[in-house]
C-alpha cells in the first residue's frame, strides 16, 4: 500500500469562482470504470486506464472526474455492492495506482470525486457475513436491518416493501441447520442488505471511511440514494399502486423508505467530517446527492445549511423536450435553491438512465412538468416505457446537442456522463445473453435494465474493441455503428459532437457570466426559449418548427448547428446558440 496524500496542489477555479467555492460552478464528468478505458487489455475498464485518458478530459475542459464505484465488488450491481470500502477492485488496480490516479488529476487542474454507497453493502462484506454466523438478537445483526417474519410460522416478509430492482425487498435466510428464520431488507438486489443507520457503530464507520479517502487526497463524494439510508422505525407498509397493484416506489411524502426527516442528520454528520479538512492546500471537500426527488423544494432541503453541497438535479433529466417543460422545471429549480443560497446542479445522463442522444430521439422524450410538477397522467412513467418506441437518432442527436449548450449556459455546475460528449446512442439490441443488470434478472427477462449505457467507450479504430483495450473482448459487446463516433473520428472535425463539447467548455471557463450566478428571461415567442447573463451573455434554444433570427446586434459564440458556425443567423429547430452582446 502507498503512504496516503494528504496534500496537493491548490487547483484554480475557472471564472473567477473563489478557490473554496470551486463546487457551485464546477463541470464534473463521470467515470464508469469499467467502461471507460482497458490499460491491461482484459476486456474490463481499469484505473490505469483512466490515468492514460487524464490528458483526454483536461483537454476537454472538465473541471473534475467523478469515479462510480472502484471498490472491491462481486458487481453484483455494477460495483454498487461493495464488499471493502478501502480498497480498489483487483479488476480495476490497487490503492497505489488510485494515488497516482489522484495525482495527476489534480496536476492537470482537475478535482477528484468517487462514490459513497452508504445504504447498503455487499452480502459479501465481512459484517454481513458475520452477522449471518452471529443469529437472531446479536450486535453483529443489528449493524444490518433483519426482522422476524409474520404470520403464525414466521414465513410472511415483515413489510409490504419491494425492491427497486423488483420483487420482495426481504430475503429469508437459514440457520447452520438450514432452517429458516429472520428476513433482511434488501432495497436493491438480495445481494445488497441495508445498513442499520440506527446503530451508531454504522455512523462511526462511514465517518472513517470518509476521513480514509480524504486523507488520500479525494475532493469530495457522490452519495448513492442520499435520500434512503434512513428508514421510518415503525416499518409501516408502503401505499398500493392503482397501477402495479403492489407497493409503490414513488417517493410519496412519508414513504417509509424515502425521504425520512433523519436522514438529514447523516449529511449533517457527513458535513462536519469534511469541514475538518477546509483549511487544507485542497480547500473543500465535497458531497453531491443522488436524490430522485420532486417537486425541487424538496430535494433542496438536503443542500440547505451545513448539510450536504450539491444535489443531482433529476426532475431536469427526467423533463421531455419541450419550451414548456424545460422553462417550468428551470424555474422551480432556480426557485427552491434560490431561497437557501444554494448552488443548482443540472445532469443530462448518467449510468442509470438511457443516453441522451437516444431518449430525444423518442416521440416521448421525458415527462412533462407543469404547474409546479410533473403532469398527474406523467406520474408513474418510467424508463422501461420508452424502450418499447422506436428511436431516430438523428433528431435525438441534434437535440442533445442543443441540450449541452442549454444545460451548459445554466447558473450553476453541470456533469456530463462519459461518451455524451461524443453523442453516442443507448445500445438498445444488446444480445440477451449479454445482460447482467439485476434489473433483467429480476423482471424475469422482462426489462432490459441499464446495460445499454454502460457500454464501453470507443476511442478509436474502425471496429470494436475500438481501443478502449488492445484486441480483448470487451465485458459489453459495443455496435459497429459507432466507428464514426470514436474520439479519433471526431477529433479533427470542427462540427464534430465532441469539439461542440470542448469549444462550450473552453468558452464556459472563460467567460465570467458562466458558472454560478443568476439568469433573467428575454421576451421570445413560447416555443422559444431565451436568457440572459451577465455580462454580456444570452443562450437562445429553439422548440419550434420555424427559424428564429439571431439579433443583428449580437455576436455568435457557438452553435449547435456547427462549433465554430460563428456566421449563423437564425436558430434553426431543435438548435442553441451562445451570444456575445
Amino acid at each position: 500500500m502507498s503512504e496516503a496524500l494528504t496534500n496537493g496542489p491548490t487547483i484554480s477555479p475557472a471564472n473567477g469562482q473563489a478557490a473554496a467555492d470551486w463546487w457551485r460552478s464546477a463541470v464534473v464528468y463521470q467515470v464508469y470504470p469499467r467502461s471507460f478505458a482497458d490499460s491491461n487489455n482484459d476486456g474490463t475498464g481499469d484505473v490505469g486506464g483512466i490515468i492514460a485518458k487524464l490528458p483526454y478530459l483536461a483537454d476537454l475542459g472538465i473541471d473534475a472526474v467523478w469515479v462510480s464505484p472502484w471498490y472491491p465488488s462481486p458487481l453484483a450491481d455494477g460495483g454498487y455492492d461493495v464488499s471493502d470500502y478501502r480498497d480498489i477492485h483487483p479488476d480495476f488496480g490497487d490503492l497505489s495506482q488510485a494515488d497516482e490516479f489522484i495525482t495527476k488529476a489534480h496536476a492537470l487542474g482537475m478535482r477528484v470525486l468517487i462514490d459513497l454507497v452508504p445504504n447498503h453493502s455487499s452480502d459479501q462484506h465481512e459484517w454481513f457475513e458475520q452477522a449471518l454466523q452471529a443469529g437472531p438478537g446479536s450486535p453483529e445483526r443489528d449493524l444490518y436491518i433483519f426482522k422476524d417474519g409474520e404470520g403464525a410460522e414466521g414465513d410472511q416478509a415483515p413489510t409490504n416493501w419491494v425492491s427497486l430492482f423488483g420483487g420482495s425487498a426481504w430475503e429469508r435466510v437459514v440457520d447452520s441447520e438450514g432452517k429458516p428464520e429472520q428476513f433482511f431488507l434488501h432495497m436493491f438486489a438480495p445481494e445488497q442488505p441495508d445498513f442499520n443507520w440506527d446503530n451508531e457503530k454504522v455512523a462511526a464507520e462511514f465517518d472513517s471511511i470518509l476521513r480514509f479517502w480524504f486523507d488520500r487526497g479525494v475532493d469530495g463524494f457522490r452519495v448513492d440514494v442520499a435520500d434512503s439510508m434512513a428508514k421510518d422505525p415503525e416499518f409501516p407498509d408502503m401505499i398500493i399502486s392503482e397501477k402495479t397493484g403492489v407497493a409503490t416506489l414513488e417517493k410519496y411524502v412519508g414513504s417509509p423508505i424515502f425521504d425520512q426527516p433523519h436522514v438529514l442528520d447523516i449529511h449533517r454528520r457527513w458535513r462536519r467530517v469534511a469541514d475538518e479538512y477546509a483549511g487544507s492546500e485542497l480547500g473543500a471537500r465535497v458531497f453531491v446527492a443522488e436524490a430522485y426527488l420532486t417537486p425541487p423544494e424538496r430535494l433542496a432541503k438536503y443542500v440547505e445549511g451545513e448539510q450536504l453541497h450539491t444535489t443531482f438535479n433529476f426532475d431536469y433529466l427526467l423533463s421531455e423536450w419541450s419550451a414548456a417543460s424545460q422553462r417550468e422545471i428551470i424555474n422551480l429549480t432556480l426557485a427552491a435553491h434560490d431561497s437557501i443560497g444554494a448552488p443548482c446542479t443540472w445532469v443530462l445522463s448518467n449510468h442509470d438512465t438511457p443516453r441522451v442522444a437516444t431518449r430525444y430521439g423518442k416521440p416521448r422524450s421525458g415527462v412533462r412538468f407543469v404547474d409546479g410538477g410533473i403532469a398527474p397522467e406523467d406520474q408513474e412513467y418510467g424508463w422501461h416505457d420508452m424502450f418499447v418506441l422506436p428511436t431516430d437518432i438523428e433528431l435525438g442527436r441534434r437535440r442533445a446537442r442543443a441540450a449541452a449548450l442549454l444545460e451548459l449556459a445554466l447558473p450553476g455546475g453541470a456533469y456530463v456522463y462519459q461518451g455524451d460528449e461524443l453523442g453516442l446512442d443507448e445500445v438498445e439490441d444488446l444480445p440477451e445473453e449479454s445482460l447482467q443488470d439485476p434489473t433483467w434478472l429480476r423482471s424475469g427477462h422482462t426489462i432490459r435494465g441499464r446495460d445499454g449505457c454502460r457500454v464501453p467507450m470507443p476511442w478509436s479504430g474502425s471496429e470494436s474493441p475500438f481501443g478502449f483495450g488492445d484486441d480483448a473482448e470487451p465485458w459489453l459487446p459495443m455496435p459497429a455503428h459507432w466507428a464514426d463516433r470514436t474520439v479519433e473520428a471526431q477529433d479533427a472535425d470542427a462540427h464534430s459532437h465532441l469539439n461542440l463539447y470542448r469549444s462550450a467548455l473552453a468558452e464556459r471557463r472563460r467567460n465570467a457570466a458562466l458558472g454560478d450566478g443568476e439568469l433573467t428571461w428575454d421576451d421570445s415567442p413560447a416555443d422559444v426559449l431565451s436568457f440572459s447573463r451577465e455580462p454580456g451573455f444570452r443562450c437562445i434554444v429553439n422548440f419550434g418548427a420555424e427559424d428564429y433570427p439571431i439579433p443583428a446586434d449580437h455576436t455568435v459564440l457557438i452553435c449547435s448547428g456547427g462549433a465554430s458556425d460563428s456566421s449563423a443567423e437564425v436558430v434553426g429547430t431543435d438548435q442553441a446558440v451562445w451570444l456575445r452582446f
